[in-house]
């Protein structure tokens, strides 16, 4: 049986997020929504997290974005939830909430539904920013397989938590 709730690759890479970045003298902070929190989790499975981990937001709704990170209305009218400008914003919002050196923030469709032609599903996008940071922080949007089926939902969160935690490594 297992330590850990989460699968041995997650757990793996979220033992190096935290000991690269507890020997870099970094904190870290994260900003979900279609990830629901399992960035963040994975990084809580690893004994001696506190020394990383500052907070996490959990914003899955656009209410919970401009509220808790404080992305503009107008981003999520005219780019959406599921846009660079947005993950932006909510990377710029969790650093500026927190005590964190790094931000990561995640927003995208995990399907089954909620799709569009611009935007299926299985489009996430991805952000990360440092702390006095001059311009945007860096942002990219993936379009991960797997969307369609039972296990559809659970595979694009899965690869969505693996490209965030990569994003958190020195």
């Amino acid at each position: 049986m297992s330590n850990t709730i989460l699968p041995e690759d997650i757990t793996d890479l979220a033992a190096r997020v935290v000991a690269e970045n507890q020997a870099a003298g970094r904190k870290v902070v994260t900003a979900e929504s279609c990830t629901g929190g399992l960035v963040s989790g994975a990084i809580t499975e690893i004994a001696g997290s506190s020394a990383v981990l500052d907070r996490a937001f959990i914003t899955y709704s656009n209410e919970a974005k401009m509220e808790s990170l404080g992305v503009a209305q107008d981003i999520i009218e005219t780019f959406g939830a599921v846009s660079i400008a947005c993950v932006w914003a909510m990377a710029a919002g969790a650093l500026e909430r927190s005590n964190a050196d790094v931000a990561v923030a995640i927003s995208g469709v995990a399907g089954p539904g909620g799709g569009t032609q611009l935007k299926p599903v299985g489009t996430v996008v991805f952000a990360r920013a440092y702390r006095n940071q001059d311009g945007e922080p860096e942002g990219e949007l993936k379009h991960f397989e797997g969307g369609d089926g039972p296990g559809g939902r659970a595979a694009i969160r899965r690869q969505a938590t693996i490209c965030a935690l990569e994003l958190l490594l020195p």
